[in-house]
């Protein structure tokens, strides 16, 4: 099998396709991974992703994750979700939530449950929140190299790195290393929406999303999980389906407008050196512009400040990332006999690609 791309939705199909007894060719443009795979949260996120197929593939994802980090050498920096709320009509959404299927395992703490946790959460910002144990988190810029290294030197996939490719057909890949050929051959191109089936991604209506990301200095606390905030309600597809959803996007409209117009919603994790990686933001087109203004990040820690013990907050890093986005979560296509074309359009890359690899190779197996 050849792998086109070497972010992580390459790498989870090299895994599986390794582990099946499979010779595997994984080929990147890049010489160290560079793109949106090292640029997130490295939050595996499991509570709130869309129904069925995306919430499915979260699940599989999240034990694969626990099963590889310790044989790559990968650290988990901490587990579970603190989805906070700050307003009466969120913590309706959550009751909805808890009591739902997809809610399982979760529990809405109040009252000593919820001051258990502060600080970091601020005792006048957080009135309750929806506890998931079910996430995750590494280092994504850590962990991305480390998977491939381990790929490589335990699983014996064989790399070729700083090779771009110009074309793909049945049984072969043009590069501007020369031809290679396989039976099998996956294409995970990331934002490359250009190169490679570009009527593909054109009738799928996919587009590309920038998001801003910031790391602040230690606070001096530790969280005891990932938080999020009422925004990210609104965000998250595994909660549309909450009765009390509509009350909740009526307040957020009228109280915070800039936030929802440049999609700000807040995901906070931690890493081991104390440093508190924080986001992000969504904006939308066919070519975004490299610019991060100050105001969208200044959005983005307000809202961390209003539910995170955070007075002073010292930004030692900012970065912007960039993913495929369209209506769909992911996608895989047969684009010729052997050959498919996959694709994560949700931003939902670290959280689902294991999952979605399996997927993607048991159909390739099937009708090849």
């Amino acid at each position: 099998m050849i792998i086109v791309g070497a972010g992580i939705v390459g790498l989870a199909h090299a895994l599986h396709a390794a582990r099946a007894g499979q010779r595997v060719l994984v080929l990147d443009r890049d010489a160290q991974a560079n793109g949106a795979s090292i640029r997130n949260f490295g939050f595996v996120t499991v509570t709130g992703q869309g129904v069925r197929d995306t919430w499915r593939r979260a699940r599989r994802a999240r034990d694969i994750w626990a099963e590889v980090a310790p044989l790559a050498g990968i650290g988990i920096q901490h587990r579970g979700l603190l989805m906070c709320a700050r307003r009466p009509e969120a913590v309706a959404v959550i009751e909805d939530f808890a009591a739902s299927p997809m809610g399982e395992g979760c529990r809405v703490l109040r009252g000593a449950e919820l001051a258990a946790h502060g600080p970091p959460l601020r005792a006048d910002g957080v009135i309750a929140a929806l506890h998931s144990p079910h996430e995750l988190r590494v280092e994504s810029r850590d962990a991305i190299p480390r998977l491939a290294t381990w790929i490589e030197g335990g699983l014996g996939v064989a790399f070729g790195r700083q090779v771009a490719v110009r074309g793909v057909a049945e049984g072969i890949v043009e590069t501007t290393a020369g031809c290679f050929h396989a039976p099998r051959i996956v294409v995970c191109p990331g934002p490359d929406l250009a190169t490679l089936f570009p009527d593909s991604f054109a009738r799928r209506g996919v587009t590309l999303c920038k998001l801003h990301m910031l790391r602040l200095a230690d606070p001096g606390w530790r969280l005891p999980a990932a938080v999020m905030s009422d925004l990210g309600l609104d965000r998250y597809r595994g909660y549309a389906d909450c009765a009390a959803l509509p009350a909740l996007r009526a307040r957020l409209q009228a109280e915070q407008a800039e936030e929802i117009a440049n999609g700000v919603h807040l995901i906070v994790v931690q890493s081991d050196d104390g440093s508190l990686v924080v986001g992000d933001s969504h904006h939308y087109g066919p070519t975004p512009d490299p610019f991060q203004p100050e105001h969208v990040d200044a959005l983005i820690l307000r809202e961390a400040q209003a539910v995170l013990d955070l007075p002073a907050p010292r930004v030692i890093e900012r970065w912007t990332g960039l993913y495929p986005s369209a209506s769909e979560d992911a996608f895989f296509e047969r684009v010729a006999p052997g050959v498919r074309l996959v694709c994560v359009t949700s931003g939902t890359g670290a959280s689902t690609a294991f999952g979605l690899a399996e997927d993607v190779l048991a159909d390739l197996e099937a009708n090849p």
